[in-house]
């Protein structure tokens, strides 16, 4: 979600959000910083704010099961919570990770682009780390709605067991409501997301600044040899807790995604005077609490809330659950955006649901998928205690890519010297793979789920490349380069007809097949020809030119028009700066000319049969190009042809 729409100008983009015009005076902007800082709350910082719901319950519940010492066990599991906060969110996510940007993005696809850029290459193993990184994105889509809202709902049986059967279907109700409006767009109520959000955090700070006094000893969490010992004593039960003490950390990875929507200045001032205080002081207060209360471990933010103040909690936690989901599901259509754009995934209809902000999407298969996910995931689990076992599988995966990523591009970067940096992401890494050893203890108890999810989408992805990759080879080999074409049609030109047509090509080098059908079915082309390849970028938004033009034979115009891979393309737009390289055309008056293609099976394929047909499966669920580029359907002459790969 962005904040505002930037004022693009021809072949350019606005400076990165943390950069001040020259003009704007210095108070103008510290108002902007706060103003974005206040905005990070409700898109930023949803999913990781709803962790005190269940992450203290999780982490202590093998601790209960296993008859241990309460009081160590709380002093351990808040220091592990404490310092997993300070050392995977604050020194990873908001010191190192934000000095990665690209042009000011940030996310795991905008860091495998980066990576590729500083080795100089494409593809690999830098590509592989981005298709598991997205991948395991769009499980944790699916997984955070179910269970933060499952979460917040089943307060309602803390203030009375008879609610406990209306759990289920009432979380059903809010988020299938919520998926339901999601094409509408959320410019009608998004302010109301940060001011929600603020209160929910004040309220955390509050609940549990009053009930540190429980038992002042809850301040020794600070000392990590509390979180240690256990590791050292009972590794076995101590990674058990850890799986707990994941979810503490869950979001964490959306401070580097939305680094782009509000600048790195923003999102860090969020996170040091509202967020990391409010969730210390509250996990403090919960672990004060449990020690004085031991029977509230069963479910210690609720029962430590005061009985008067209970119904207006649940409801506050609700829809702040809400809010912390639709943020993720705008990042799950974000991330399939710049998927898209690097052909990751096949084309999808995207839907800008706000004139005046840009990062407002909508992705329809992307939204009903998720849908479809996480309805199954609340019918099959039923409760976030059982959901726990499934989640933090699908983040510990994306986190440990982040960190892989990281370490090669600080050693090639060098934004922070290497003796600084590579030690410190060792050691974050070390974390990391500890927390995947204890999620990996869940794999049995539900955690196939999102493993499940992650592998089907990596195979969705590495199909829809290799098959295009095939395509690519054979339509090379059966193509006519297009500069010999326009040079022999010009020696012996066909009958010319008045106006314009336009032809996409994908690879500029060959004629496009719509041509070759337009001349051998009707035997004329039109008195202006274009033939148009739309590039994407290395960049983010393309800073550059947006085209490049020049003339070749008959007269014919060939265009290159570069988006960035957050940038939808759009042909019309990239026509019209054609004007300042002597090509007038007026994109709403000229045919678009494409070839539609039919990819039927083949025994004689490099892939086998079932990966044919899931991606011919693919390829038939691609949007138009049409819709894709903005085209005006009106305006458009399909021609289709048969092939196999």
């Amino acid at each position: 979600m962005s904040t505002s729409k930037p004022a693009e100008t021809q072949g350019g983009f606005p400076p990165p959000p943390d950069t001040i015009p020259p003009h704007t005076p210095i108070e103008e902007g510290r108002a902007n910083t706060l103003k974005l800082a206040f905005a990070t709350l409700g898109v930023v910082y949803g999913d990781i704010g709803t962790s005190p719901l269940y992450a203290m319950r999780e982490a202590l519940h093998p601790v209960v099961a296993a008859g241990g010492d309460l009081r160590l066990a709380v002093l351990g599991v808040v220091s592990l919570l404490i310092w997993a906060l300070l050392i995977v969110v604050t020194l990873k996510y908001v010191i190192m990770l934000m000095r990665a940007d690209n042009r000011g993005e940030g996310g795991i696809l905008s860091l495998v682009v980066l990576v590729e850029t500083l080795l100089k290459r494409k593809g690999g193993t830098v590509l592989v780390l981005g298709v598991i990184g997205a991948a395991f994105f769009f499980g944790d889509a699916m997984i955070t709605p179910a269970m933060s809202v499952l979460s917040a709902v089943e307060g309602l049986s803390v203030i009375n067991q008879g609610f406990k059967p209306l759990v289920v279907p009432l979380t059903l109700l809010i988020l299938i409501t919520l998926f339901l409006f999601q094409y509408k767009g959320t410019a009608g109520v998004a302010s109301l997301f940060a001011p929600v959000t603020l209160v929910w955090f004040g309220t955390l700070a509050v609940l549990g600044f009053i009930h540190i006094f429980d038992d002042l000893e809850i301040f020794f969490a600070f000392n990590p040899w509390y979180g240690a010992q256990m590791l050292i004593e009972r590794p076995g039960l101590a990674l058990l807790v850890f799986g707990g003490v994941f979810l503490a950390v869950t979001g964490g990875e959306a401070l580097y995604a939305d680094m782009g929507h509000f600048g790195r200045t923003p999102i860090r001032m969020a996170w040091f005077f509202v967020v990391l205080p409010g969730l210390l002081l509250n996990y403090l207060g919960q672990g004060a609490f449990i020690i004085s209360h031991p029977e509230a471990v069963a479910n210690p933010l609720f029962l430590m809330t005061p009985g008067w103040g209970l119904i207006p909690f649940v409801i506050l936690a609700t829809v702040v659950t809400v809010i912390a989901s639709q943020a993720v599901i705008t990042g799950a259509f974000s991330v399939a955006q710049q998927a898209m754009s690097l052909g990751l995934l096949p084309r999808m209809s995207i839907t800008h649901t706000s004139e005046e902000e840009q990062g407002q999407i909508y992705v329809g298969q992307v939204n009903w998928l998720l849908l479809f996910g996480v309805v199954i995931l609340v019918l099959v689990f039923k409760s976030s205690s059982n959901l726990a076992s499934a989640y933090g599988v699908a983040v510990n995966t994306s986190m440990i890519v982040d960190s892989i990523l990281a370490l090669i591009f600080f050693w090639k970067a060098r934004t922070i010297p290497r003796w600084l940096a590579i030690p410190a992401l060792l050691v974050i890494l070390g974390v990391e793979l500890t927390f995947g050893m204890a999620n990996a203890l869940k794999i049995l108890h539900g955690g196939y789920m999102p493993v499940l999810m992650g592998a089907t989408i990596i195979l969705l992805m590495y199909t829809w490349l290799r098959g295009r990759k095939l395509l690519a080879s054979k339509l090379a080999r059966d193509s006519v380069e297009l500069e010999g074409l326009l040079q022999s049609l010009e020696r012996r030109p066909p009958s010319r007809v008045a106006g314009a047509a336009v032809f996409m090509q994908t690879d500029p080098k060959y004629a496009p097949s719509a041509l070759m059908h337009n001349l051998k079915h009707n035997r004329v082309l039109h008195d202006k020809l274009v033939f148009i390849t739309v590039e994407t970028t290395d960049e983010p938004r393309h800073e550059g030119e947006r085209v490049l033009v020049r003339q070749g034979p008959l007269g014919a115009w060939i265009v290159e028009a570069r988006f960035g891979y957050m940038e939808q393309p759009d042909v019309p737009r990239a026509l019209r700066a054609c004007a300042d390289y002597g090509l007038e055309i007026d994109p709403r008056q000229a045919s678009y000319f494409m070839g539609r293609r039919s990819i039927r099976l083949s025994p004689r394929s490099a892939m086998p049969f079932w990966q044919q047909r899931i991606f011919i499966m693919l390829t038939n669920q691609s949007s138009r190009a049409i819709e894709f580029f903005r085209i005006p359907p009106d305006r458009v002459v399909e021609l289709g042809m048969q092939m196999s790969i």
